[in-house]
């Protein structure tokens, strides 16, 4: 697959989650479902999380420090209450969704196939590993469609 190929995926989970999570409050990505798993706010920010591994790994300086991604990070708990002082509002998810959205189209814009090429010590190409993480994105994002339900929302999105 191309660079463009690759983004595009990125463009389709975006298109996706911001239809999913329009007309959401912040108190609707509280929500949690009645077993184990998290909610809409914490799929959020973990989306923004793998962004910001993507950008690092594309050479892009990332825009959070690990502390405020701890919060968000694979394997962390789940978002039990909304007193939790790590959780970031709704909309400031969504204002940092599209800031990682533009962030990414620039560095795609910027990065050569020779580096997209590059293996890692595991012998990975950089593409396997980008694509790797839009797919995982994708896997996020499709959650999202039960989440946005839980919210009360009797609709369809996609």
């Amino acid at each position: 697959m191309d660079k463009e190929m690759i983004f595009n995926l990125f463009k389709t989970n975006h298109f996706i989650l911001n239809k999913q999570v329009e007309g959401l409050t912040h108190e609707d990505s509280l929500l949690q479902l009645p077993f184990r798993g998290n909610c809409l706010n914490w799929v959020l920010g973990h989306i923004i999380v793998s962004r910001e591994d993507v950008l690092s790994w594309m050479g892009v300086e990332r825009s959070y420090s690990e502390e405020q991604t701890n919060r968000y990070q694979f394997d962390s708990e789940p978002i039990t209450s909304a007193d939790d002082p790590d959780i970031l509002p709704l909309e400031r998810l969504m204002e940092d969704f599209e800031l990682t959205q533009q962030r990414l189209s620039d560095a795609f814009d910027e990065i050569s196939d020779a580096q997209l090429a590059e293996k890692d010590e595991r012998d990975r190409s950089l593409s396997s590993r980008i694509l790797f993480m839009a797919w995982h994105e994708g896997y996020h994002a499709g959650q999202t469609e039960y989440l946005r339900q839980l919210a009360g929302k009797d609709d369809k999105i996609i």
